[in-house]
């Protein structure tokens, strides 16, 4: 009996060294193809960051292949403002969970149990955007809500690949450039 257990855990030992082997550091990019099937505009808020337009506002975010950019319109279907896929620097989504309008207008009714409507919650999904703006060489960063999540699954990929920008998990962004100095 001795034996069998001995041998029983030279055997668990032995195996788990055998799959515990290090992979070897890798690019994302390297290791996956990316299809990018990515709708030419969607329908987004926009929640701030750009430089001279504060109100937030409705509207939809289309890519602008042919110029290089993704272009923020408005409500009435006016450009109010452009980002050039060579000033993006970092991409990626973001989410909140916030306590919904109707959750925190029940929870302060004097009724027994009303407080537990503040436990209703509902989540933002959120597409962030560092960019490093030529126009006025600031850098920045612009946030728009997107509805649904599958929209902000698929947009990413296809903002980080028509930018030229290198995954890392769920964002895209631009390495530095090294100087190198002699």
């Amino acid at each position: 009996m001795k034996k069998f257990i001995l041998s029983l855990g030279v055997v668990v030992f032995v195996s788990a060294g055998v799959l515990a082997q290090v992979r070897p550091v890798g690019n994302d990019n390297d290791a996956r193809v990316q299809t990018v099937n990515a709708p030419a505009s969607f329908e987004a808020k926009y929640e701030g960051g750009m430089f001279g337009y504060s109100d937030k506002e409705k509207g939809s975010l289309k890519f602008d292949d042919p110029n290089a950019r993704l272009v923020f319109y408005g409500k009435e279907g006016k450009e109010k403002f452009s980002l050039p896929y060579d000033s993006l620097m970092v991409v990626y989504p973001n989410s909140q969970s916030v306590t919904s309008t109707a959750g925190n207008v029940i929870k302060w009714i004097p009724l027994p149990g009303a407080g537990l409507a503040g436990l209703i919650k509902e989540k933002k999904r959120y597409l962030v955007i560092n960019f490093d703006d030529p126009n006025v060489d600031a850098r920045g960063t612009i946030s728009f809500r997107v509805e649904d999540k599958e929209t902000l699954n698929v947009v990413i990929p296809a903002i980080g690949t028509k930018a030229k920008l290198t995954q890392r998990g769920d964002a895209y962004y631009r390495p530095r450039s090294t100087k190198s100095t002699i």
